[in-house]
């Protein structure tokens, strides 16, 4: 089976030239490199990873996700045994990444490695499971815009629990509670050297800022991938028009409370503070304690936000048209919706990444 011209357009039944697609195409650097990202996942040759176990996992996500369409267009692709002695451990690290990725350990990552997963295969592992994750939650909120049926989810829209524990795996402090801090990041992989990366690939590092980062040194042991998941990132948050900044930051916030990413929410509630001004709505976000409402006390137009990214980033989703219903009310127009929808959804892929491979530390 050949890989899509343009899956999501696909899957989400979007018409040429409808609204949708003219919004879409309006942000052109995040849709080309959405399907750039997945165009690369799905078509590197690698025989640490072929692509049969590739599609294996990502039927299995799709299909916890309740996409069932993406479920069988990967599956189309030919799966591998998802039984065999390398699969059996993928899958688990597979599911403990869709629904709960704040439970990973070092020894999440052990395991692979025990089976026989190199590094470089974990990376890609980790980043495929969740782009699915991402991309599951671009087609269901992109057939919401679109007035297409979504699966229905019974799942609790609250937020998440997240660690606990005052030290990280090396010692260091950690933080316990979710903060506009600075935080420090380290991997439980080992990042890639620098100097083992070729000039042009150190090249690309630096074109993005990621030389000196542990986290995209570690990410860049499947550069390519890092590269379009980059470039994805800055067409939907680094765009002009549509959804104010804040309010993309925002919504990366929220994710980053249902998944319990203490690192991710400290540099994006920083940013929704810095750029809305409104530090007292911002810490009340990050105030909410597990198994609670995020929006309770907000703004109206920060209410219906915060409520659709929530419904979007639980697993599997349970984002309903009331939801968008509540947008509209707010005068949210397409474009300002398929911004809130990206940015919810990129961050399911982004804090899949920082909980799974690493941990964060207080300075």
């Amino acid at each position: 089976m050949s890989l899509s011209q343009d899956i999501v357009a696909e899957l989400a039944e979007i018409a040429p030239g409808s609204p949708l697609a003219t919004a879409r195409a309006t942000r052109d650097a995040a849709t080309r490199h959405a399907q750039g990202s997945y165009e690369t996942l799905f078509s590197q040759q690698d025989a640490a990873f072929p692509l049969d176990e590739r599609a294996a996992v990502a039927a299995k996500v799709a299909k916890w996700h309740r996409v069932d369409a993406l479920a069988a267009h990967y599956a189309g692709f030919g799966l591998a045994d998802p039984t065999s002695a390398r699969l059996t451990p993928a899958l688990t690290f597979a599911r403990l990444l869709t629904f709960s990725p704040v439970e990973a350990t070092p020894g999440a990552l052990s395991a692979l490695t025990q089976a026989g997963w190199s590094k470089e295969a974990i990376v890609t592992l980790a980043q495929l499971i969740a782009f699915v994750s991402f991309q599951s939650r671009l087609v269901a909120g992109l057939r919401l815009l679109n007035d297409k049926t979504v699966a229905a989810s019974d799942t609790p829209v609250v937020a998440g629990i997240w660690h606990s524990t005052p030290e990280t795996k090396s010692g260091k402090p950690a933080p316990v509670q979710f903060t506009q801090q600075e935080l420090g990041w380290e991997p439980w992989l080992a990042s890639k050297p620098l100097a083992e990366f070729n000039a042009d690939e150190q090249a690309i590092l630096a074109k993005f800022g990621h030389t000196d980062s542990d986290y995209f040194r570690l990410l860049g042991r499947n550069l390519p991938v890092l590269e379009q998941r980059t470039l994805t990132d800055k067409g939907i948050f680094y765009t002009p028009g549509g959804l104010p900044r804040a309010e993309r930051e925002l919504a990366a916030t929220v994710t980053s409370k249902i998944n319990g990413c203490i690192y991710c929410a400290s540099v994006h509630a920083r940013k929704a503070s810095q750029l809305s001004k409104d530090d007292n709505a911002v810490d009340a976000l990050l105030a909410v304690r597990p198994g609670q409402s995020l929006s309770e006390g907000q703004s109206a137009r920060w209410q219906a936000e915060i409520d659709f990214a929530a419904a979007l980033s639980v697993t599997p989703p349970a984002v309903t048209p009331a939801h968008l219903a509540a947008l509209e009310k707010q005068s949210l127009d397409t474009l300002e919706q398929l911004d809130l929808v990206q940015s919810a959804a990129f961050f399911a892929w982004a804090n899949r990444l920082m909980l799974t491979l690493g941990e964060p530390y207080l300075p």
